[in-house]
């Protein structure tokens, strides 16, 4: 009986949404990587190592600071193998002088094209054999030769995120990710298809939180750009 009614008090914090992180509840706020060098925006770059805008980087230093200030000071940070990522995430760590060691995860790349990468915009559209999805270069179960689907990224982030639940029980964690590797964490956390979560919208230095619960994920925000709209003021 007590346990039952234990339980029923855990069940109503979290539907009352309390301000404090509760006992046995992961946060990851996912943040997209700055924008990267005008170089390479004409192609399809995909999972390739191509480095960030320094003049933006330069340019966007106050809004990395506003940024820093709304993310949690205790976290763990994690982020995708490639240096866009890597260099957005220290930039952050620097402006909010976050301590600890950056952890790399691989399952947060962004989507591999394999043989279509670094394809310039126009030619893309001559290689997928299905029709593209209307708000991505390709139907979300497409597998360009060597290269995923993004129901294949789906698994990957999905994966990633359960490991890291399991990992960091009861933590915040900040982790620097890609456009369509965190829309494929929204597909994990609401079930719903890859093709579905392609609505999503994602921009550079959004964020997006989600929880893990006992076992279930909920979402809550994304494509969040508020320190953006303070330097408009």
């Amino acid at each position: 009986m007590n346990d039952r009614i234990s339980s029923s008090k855990k069940l109503q914090a979290h539907f009352l949404d309390g301000p404090q992180l509760q006992e046995n509840v992961t946060r990851f706020w996912l943040i997209r990587h700055a924008v990267v060098d005008s170089s390479v925006r004409k192609l399809m770059y995909g999972a390739d190592n191509v480095p960030l805008c320094l003049t933006s980087l330069r340019q966007q230093e106050p809004i990395y600071e506003r940024l820093a200030c709304r993310l949690p000071k205790n976290a763990d940070w994690i982020s995708s193998p490639l240096k866009r990522a890597i260099h957005t995430a220290e930039a952050i760590k620097k402006a909010g002088n976050f301590e600890g060691t950056l952890q790399i995860e691989s399952g947060f790349i962004e989507q591999s094209l394999g043989e279509w990468s670094s394809l310039p915009h126009q030619d893309f559209s001559l290689y997928p054999e299905q029709n593209p999805h209307y708000f991505w270069p390709l139907s979300a179960t497409e597998r360009p030769p060597q290269g995923e689907s993004m129901e294949d990224v789906q698994k990957r982030v999905g994966t990633a995120l359960d490991y890291w639940a399991d990992k960091n029980l009861g933590k915040e964690t900040i982790i620097i990710s890609h456009g369509g590797a965190i829309r494929m964490a929204l597909a994990h956390a609401l079930g719903i298809s890859a093709t579905s979560a392609l609505h999503f919208v994602i921009q550079n230095l959004s964020v997006t939180a989600l929880e893990h619960i006992d076992g279930q994920w909920r979402v809550i925000m994304v494509n969040t750009l508020s320190h953006f709209e303070e330097s408009a003021e």
